[in-house]
């Protein structure tokens, strides 16, 4: 048991009807790519999800993770406060993780949670696996200042904590790409965005994860994007699970980068799903 898979999604708040009212239509092929993530975390059937989270806890300093009984949120904040969703947190992982980190020198705080709820970028993701499938626990996690590395460093505590612990788990890194795509778009345009989602999404055809590390500051600060240290984590896990990766869908059509990827440990059957 262990890592099993990993997914990279994005979170756009209208993918979920009640809150695009039909402007959803006009990314239907992330909608597509999120339907096969769904049916392909289903039927690998894992006792735990890991979400890592650009809109959870975050600190400068440390990595915060939550470890309350249940995590809970609803989408009203989004115009859709009939979606609601509330997991069981897998709390014997969560210490692992935290013990493992700590003897690595990588600082995560349990406390540094403080009561929050679940946060949209990792609300989307699990409302497409809840359909479909719901006998699992969760471990949630922030992002943090640290450097790539650290990121990295809790990923591969994450897979050894799933490994020790005798887990078949689901790694599901949530986030977007640039934000800059384009000038009438909600965050206008810079030339480094579509560069950085070519660079990215290149990186995810090839299966190359670990090369996300060496992308250049100044492309991620131009671009505006939020996911590549959720993306850092997933590489870390995967360090040593034998993988296959593919690129499910890109598009932007509303100046937001929204890339959705598989990773599947070899050896498992889901990806004709």
């Amino acid at each position: 048991m262990g890592i099993v898979a990993g997914y990279c999604v994005p979170h756009p708040p209208l993918i979920i009807p009640g809150c695009g009212q039909g402007q959803e239509k006009g990314i239907q092929k992330t909608i597509d790519a999120y339907e096969v993530v769904a049916r392909r975390i289903a039927a690998h059937a894992p006792d735990t999800i890991v979400v890592t989270s650009p809109h959870a806890p975050a600190y400068a300093d440390a990595f915060a993770l939550c470890d309350t009984d249940w995590i809970n949120g609803d989408f009203s904040q989004w115009r859709a406060p009939d979606e609601m969703l509330s997991f069981r947190t897998d709390r014997l992982a969560n210490a692992r993780i935290v013990d493992l980190c700590t003897n690595t020198g990588v600082p995560v705080s349990t406390a540094g949670w403080r009561g929050a709820p679940m946060d949209h970028a990792t609300f989307i993701p699990l409302w497409f696996v809840n359909r479909s499938y719901q006998s699992f626990q969760v471990v949630v996690l922030g992002l943090s200042g640290l450097d790539n590395e650290s990121h990295m460093k809790v990923g591969r505590a994450i897979a050894q904590t799933m490994k020790d612990l005798g887990r078949k788990a689901v790694f599901v890194a949530s986030g977007d790409l640039s934000h800059k795509l384009k000038a009438d778009g909600p965050y206008g345009f810079d030339p480094e965005g579509p560069k950085f989602d070519t660079l990215v999404t290149e990186i995810f055809k090839r299966n190359k994860l670990e090369l996300l590390a060496g992308i250049d500051a100044a492309m991620c600060d131009g671009a505006a994007e939020c996911g590549l240290r959720s993306f850092l984590m997933l590489a870390g896990a995967l360090d040593s699970v034998p993988h296959e990766g593919e690129l499910l869908s890109y598009e932007g059509p509303f100046g937001v980068g929204y890339g959705v990827a598989a990773f599947e440990a070899k050896g498992t059957s889901v990806s004709a799903l």
